[in-house]
């Protein structure tokens, strides 16, 4: 709902590292970070997330970041508006984005969503496919009340878990990247 807090739990970029390691164009400490993150399970982070109470969530996997928001959001009715500079990418993610290479889930997802999502001049058009690149075993994407946002945090800090805050729900439609 509006106000809501856009959280996140994995960074993204598996999906453009997995194949670049598949043409043999990415680095072995990049690779090993991507597979040691797919070998993460969401459990811990859902349990936190039903423990305190999230009004929306949904996992990131094929339809990319902003394929799985647009479906939160369209269905809430809302709109989401994301930082870019608050989205957490594994090392490698943005150069690999940078020699577009890219699989070809990342262009359907962009055919597919685009229409629904509006860029910050700012993002270069690499940048922007990256964030529709699909991926393996991703993380959590929810959305808090703000009130809780602060708790929601604490908690994951305590189980030494990753989450990060990327982003906003406001009243309107589709999705705003700036």
């Amino acid at each position: 709902k509006p106000g809501d807090a856009l959280l996140l739990t994995k960074p993204l970029g598996i999906g453009i590292i997995t194949t670049a390691a598949k043409g043999d164009a990415a680095e072995a400490d990049h690779t090993t970070a991507a597979t040691e993150s797919m070998k993460q399970l969401n459990k811990n982070a859902a349990r936190i997330i039903q423990k305190i109470g999230v009004n929306a969530c949904t996992d990131v996997t094929g339809f990319a970041l902003l394929g799985h928001a647009y479906e939160m959001a369209e269905r809430s009715g809302v709109q989401f508006r994301f930082s870019y500079e608050s989205i957490p990418f594994h090392d490698g993610a943005r150069r690999y984005a940078e020699e577009r290479l890219f699989p070809g889930g990342a262009c359907k997802n962009q055919d597919c969503f685009g229409k629904f999502v509006t860029f910050s001049a700012s993002i270069s058009e690499n940048m922007r496919t990256l964030l529709f690149t699909p991926e393996t075993s991703g993380g959590l994407l929810f959305a808090v009340d703000r009130e809780k946002r602060k708790e929601i945090v604490d908690e994951f800090n305590s189980k030494n878990l990753p989450v990060w805050h990327i982003g906003e729900v406001r009243p309107g439609e589709g999705i705003v990247v700036e």
